[in-house]
């Protein structure tokens, strides 16, 4: 990710090339043959053998002394690892992704990328990097490693990533390069596809240790986290709060398992998904930007965007090769999105403190905004997937060798994620969507998805399709108990 060896001697030794002394210059000489390799960061005594070959060679062709070639090898050197105070650790995963980006572009010949002269526009933000930068660094350490993206929804300017915890140590993309599994992430998926067929917040089924029999003598036993399950018939809104498998994989069956493959394609996954019971428990492996372009969906009220990190490419002359143009199409209803987003603010909402806690309610005193969240955990990753109009932010989080992860890291994956995003829009107002005409909002016992009476200690507005909320059903007349939510 450093061009050049003005820029090498300036990220290495903070100095200009015209500065180096001998010891330094060896070194640097010795990178370009393979940068991975030779890197006096990542692999030091791969870059003195290196730089012992270049003196050499220059003994050999009368350049230096015998005696000049001991010294420089002999000194002790210092490296910094930045270009400058403002320089960061994982700015260049960004840079990689333009060139990659770049590389795949049609309309910029292959001999300009040989010999440059380029001017490439991105959709960086360096104060969103900063802040992402910032929380990795107080959250993220030891083996840990992360893949996070910043993305403005409406567009699909990518205005920060972090494909690792710190290029100079491992210059792997995980945000481009890698596919992890995805758990309950994939569950707003489902439950959008669900509410499309029929379902509402409402809707229960009954969370309890179930062993699903698949025929062929097959069967399927998924299990609650910490094998805690209500007993009982629960909500959708619960069942969201909570990330309850069992009210999952009830609803994957009961739609036909190829609903949610269908569902997750449209929304522009284009992993290769199995209709297997599983599936709603997110065992497939998908990459985070597929994710990401999945969310911002729900995030922009129902249009497909695409991620992008280049928005314009001009030649030496000013002449323009490339601008990014979005054609947004719309392709999930917006009325069903609101009442999804409504639900995805269950997870972090103390309303719904009962049998079992809601996934994100650690760190709801930390939100000064309205979010839509949802989290996934598999034995061996963590991630979390936030949004509201403004921005949206999605984080992986898991080990490289793929061991187990420790419980800890599910609170620091969560505390990292609200850090970042309350940081990033600390000068935007709360601006949440407004509800839909057609939809009403009704004041319900979150867990039951009864309508609220008063004997209920808990309650929450959830919100329907005019004519599919919860009526009062000792009314004489049927007119249904609500309460609208004026725009």
């Amino acid at each position: 990710g450093v061009f050049g060896i003005e820029n090498a001697s300036q990220y290495y030794f903070g100095k200009s090339s015209k500065e180096l002394t001998l010891a330094e210059a060896s070194i640097l000489a010795g990178i370009p043959k393979s940068p991975s390799n030779y890197s006096p960061i990542s692999n030091y005594d791969n870059a003195k053998k290196r730089q012992k070959i270049i003196l050499d060679s220059m003994v050999q062709n009368g350049y230096i002394t015998e005696e000049q070639s001991k010294e420089a090898y002999n000194t002790e050197l210092t490296f910094i690892g930045s270009l400058n105070e403002n320089d960061s650790s994982i700015l260049r995963y960004f840079e990689d992704a333009v060139l990659e980006e770049l590389e795949n572009l049609t309309s910029v010949p292959k001999s300009f990328l040989e010999t440059g002269g380029l001017k490439i526009y991105t959709t960086l933000d360096k104060e969103a990097e900063k802040i992402l930068e910032e929380n990795i660094q107080k959250y993220v350490n030891g083996d840990l490693q992360i893949a996070s993206v910043l993305m403005d929804p409406e567009n699909g300017e990518i205005k920060a990533i972090a494909g690792g915890t710190n290029y100079s140590k491992s210059e792997f993309n995980r945000v481009t390069d890698s596919k992890r599994q995805v758990g309950s992430s994939i569950k707003p998926f489902l439950y959008y596809a669900a509410l499309e067929n029929g379902f509402t917040a409402s809707s229960t089924f009954t969370s309890e240790k179930t062993t699903f029999n698949l025929g062929n003598g097959k069967t399927y036993s998924p299990n609650n986290y910490n094998d805690v399950y209500g007993n009982q018939p629960i909500s959708m809104s619960a069942a969201i709060a909570y990330s309850d498998n069992i009210y999952a994989v009830k609803t994957h069956i009961f739609l036909g398992e190829d609903t949610l493959v269908d569902t997750a394609y449209r929304l522009g996954i284009t992993s290769k998904l199995e209709p297997i019971p599983s599936l709603a428990l997110g065992t497939e492996e998908i990459n985070i930007l597929e994710m990401m372009k999945a969310y911002s969906t729900f995030a922009n009220e129902g249009y497909s965007i695409t991620p992008h990190f280049i928005t314009k490419v001009e030649d030496m002359n000013g002449n323009t090769l490339y601008e990014f143009k979005e054609t947004k199409k719309s392709i999930l209803n917006k009325s069903t999105v609101y009442i999804l987003n409504e639900l995805l603010t269950s997870s972090y909402d103390k309303a719904l403190l009962d049998y079992n806690t809601p996934t994100c309610l650690g760190i709801a005193a930390k939100m000064s905004k309205t979010y839509a969240i949802k989290t996934g955990t598999t034995n061996t990753d963590h991630l979390i997937f936030g949004y509201n109009k403004d921005a949206i932010l999605g984080i992986w989080m898991g080990y490289d060798d793929n061991r187990d992860t420790e419980v800890s890291v599910g609170s620091k994956m969560k505390n990292l994620w609200v850090d970042t995003m309350e940081s990033y829009l600390k000068d935007k107002k709360n601006d949440w969507y407004k509800t839909p005409s057609n939809v009403v909002g009704v004041l319900v016992n979150p867990i039951t998805g009864d309508l609220a009476n008063e004997t209920d200690s808990k309650s929450k507005v959830l919100y329907y399709i005019k004519g599919t909320q919860p009526y009062n059903e000792n009314k004489e007349d049927s007119i249904p108990t609500v309460k609208e939510i004026n725009n």
